[in-house]
């Protein structure tokens, strides 16, 4: 059997020390020096343990003072399921009051946005076709637990009462219920969810360490005649948030 990596067995020192109380959250660390003179391993080893504890939400870095024990937070419960779309009101709303918490989000929308190759194969159309892009920051609390950029073909919501997302009478009520505003039926939904460490805006709008762990979930919704009608890079954190997907069972 391999010998663990160094940086893991000083994650768990460190982690060890926490639930032994020798540091308490809000404390800051000693430095990496003294940690891996402590630990008789060098800084960048160090500095890898504190990575991976950050990326978990056990430890927090914080720009220019160092880094600190993280205080405890409760992971919101992210639901993916053919049930979240209600016949009225946001699918996130209803997450969140199931876990009473308060649903909040921002967004900004760009109409007629020409659409790159990866998102054109995705939606079945030409690279370069107009598309409704939306982009949001999830908030729980008050708190942001996901983000998300949504892309719409112009073709199919070009001139109609729901080609703003958040405009209009239809407003946040999310994608299957305002398709069926404009007689688009949506059958399913597929969805491709894959780890990955958080660029520095994800990071930053987040609120995680630079690299931190989060899932990307690829979706998109597709119509009862099998076309595509929306797709969204959703990002989760992984230390804050959990994905669980319920699965229908036809009898």
């Amino acid at each position: 059997m391999s010998e663990q990596p160094p940086y893991l067995r000083i994650a768990d020192e460190l982690r060890q020390r926490i639930a032994e109380h020798v540091w308490e959250p809000g404390d800051r660390l000693p430095s990496r020096a003294q940690i891996g003179q402590e630990c008789g391993v060098g800084e960048n080893v160090v500095r890898r343990a504190q990575e991976l504890l950050i990326s978990q939400g056990v430890l927090e870095g914080r720009a220019g003072s160092g880094t600190y024990v993280a205080e405890p937070r409760q992971r919101v419960r992210v639901v993916r399921s053919s049930a979240r779309e209600q016949p009225s009101g946001s699918p996130f709303r209803q997450d969140m009051k199931a876990l009473r918490r308060q649903a909040d989000w921002e967004s900004r929308t760009d109409a007629k946005v020409p659409a790159r190759a990866e998102i054109a194969t995705r939606l079945g159309i030409a690279e370069g076709e107009p598309c409704v892009r939306t982009t949001y920051e999830f908030l729980a609390d008050g708190k942001p637990v996901q983000l998300s950029t949504s892309w719409e073909p112009y073709a199919v919501t070009g001139g109609t009462i729901v080609v703003l997302p958040e405009g209009g009478p239809h407003a946040g009520t999310g994608v299957v219920n305002r398709m069926a505003a404009i007689g688009v039926t949506i059958s399913h939904a597929v969805e491709q969810p894959e780890p990955r460490h958080a660029t520095a805006e994800e990071a930053s709008l987040l609120g995680i360490q630079k690299a931190a762990l989060v899932t990307h979930i690829r979706r998109t919704y597709y119509s009862d005649d099998g076309r595509p009608v929306e797709t969204a890079d959703i990002v989760v954190p992984a230390a804050h948030c959990e994905i669980v997907y319920e699965i229908p069972i036809s009898r």
